[in-house]
């Protein structure tokens, strides 16, 4: 059960970092126009605290963001350059290993 939860952690700091890089995939301009839109729609809906079920609904609430976002970050990772999303990761570990308040 540790290992599974373990396993749970790691995916959602994956998933973190990679709402980061597209983030910086939508900025940079090497990536393409229709990449760059899917990219800001992709950030914006994951950090947005608006979705498509609420979360105050059981199951269902957090069930859009556990597949919703992963699938929009591997639409963004098939759309944006290998290079350039690879630098962006690069930018994305730089700012999660700052600390926080």
């Amino acid at each position: 059960m540790a290992r599974w939860i373990d396993q749970l952690k790691q995916w959602a700091k994956q998933i973190k970092r990679d709402v980061y890089a597209v983030w910086f995939a939508a900025r940079d301009p090497e990536t393409p126009f229709l990449a760059k839109l899917v990219a800001l729609l992709v950030a914006a809906y994951a950090i947005s605290p608006i979705d498509l079920i609420p979360d105050f609904i059981p199951i269902l609430g957090y069930l859009d963001d556990l597949i919703l976002v992963p699938l929009g970050i591997m639409l963004v990772l098939r759309l944006v350059p290998t290079e350039v999303m690879q630098h962006c990761r690069l930018q994305a570990d730089a700012i999660s290993q700052k600390p926080s308040s």
